[in-house]
């Protein structure tokens, strides 16, 4: 099936070279099997709570991609608060995308908290709560790799590619960990377009979050004080 925008710019911006990557939420697996076609990981994993999604998931991957074959992948019906990253420790990749931010901050807390020993890459995409989200982000002193803005079905996603822990070599072997950026509060890369298209998707994204804080601000101007700056703050 084919990939629409949003699964496609995350299959685009992981490259290859992890050892284990972990596609969460995954929903009917479209991006966990994109990753297996193009032979993105040794080992996929496809990760998500509901028993029969799961198994609908399992009877197609076994059909369209025998155990026998390379990469290898799996199928784990669990929360992905619990991921068993210690079981499979080697230069893991961890895709979150399709849920709220709020729920993103629990999920990406719980698996640093679980894992301190671990050098974590995350790829987040999540539908709202982006500010939010970025701020526990600093928190955890993660640092950026890539961020991404694109429009889809006339919403806006962020796609925020981070890396938390001790520093590594990057997947390319051509730069180092240290050479990441941090996370801006409000984004940085994400506003920068190469294209007419790209600038107006990104002037009507600064424009609706503007005005989404500028309400909250008419009720609860010190919730919104922080955030109002750092959009207002935005030039490209």
């Amino acid at each position: 099936m084919k990939l629409g925008q949003r699964l496609t710019q995350l299959n685009d911006m992981i490259p290859t070279g992890y050892t284990h990557i972990w596609d969460c939420c995954c929903d009917h697996g479209l991006l966990g099997a994109a990753l297996l076609s193009r032979q993105a990981s040794p080992t996929i994993h496809f990760v998500d709570i509901v028993p029969n999604l799961m198994q609908q998931l399992e009877d197609k991957l076994q059909r369209f991609y025998p155990r026998q074959s390379i990469p290898q992948w799996h199928v784990h019906c669990i929360d992905v608060a619990k991921l068993p990253l210690s079981d499979y420790p080697e230069n893991p990749l961890v895709v979150i995308a399709g849920v709220g931010g709020d729920l993103m901050i629990e999920l990406v807390n719980s698996i640093c908290l679980q894992n301190p020993q671990l050098h974590i890459d995350f790829l987040l995409c999540p539908v709202h709560h982006q500010y939010e989200l970025r701020q526990h982000l600093i928190k955890l002193e993660c640092r950026l790799i890539d961020e991404k803005l694109i429009e889809e079905n006339r919403r806006f996603y962020e796609i925020l590619y981070v890396s938390h822990g001790k520093l590594e070599p990057t997947i390319s072997g051509n730069s180092t960990r240290s050479e990441s950026t941090q996370v801006s509060p409000a984004g940085n890369q994400l506003w920068q377009s190469n294209s007419e298209m790209q600038r107006d998707i990104t002037q009507r994204y600064l424009d609706k979050v503007l005005t989404h804080y500028q309400k909250i601000s008419l009720s609860n101007p010190q919730k919104a004080a922080q955030a109002l700056q750092d959009y207002q703050t935005i030039t490209f």
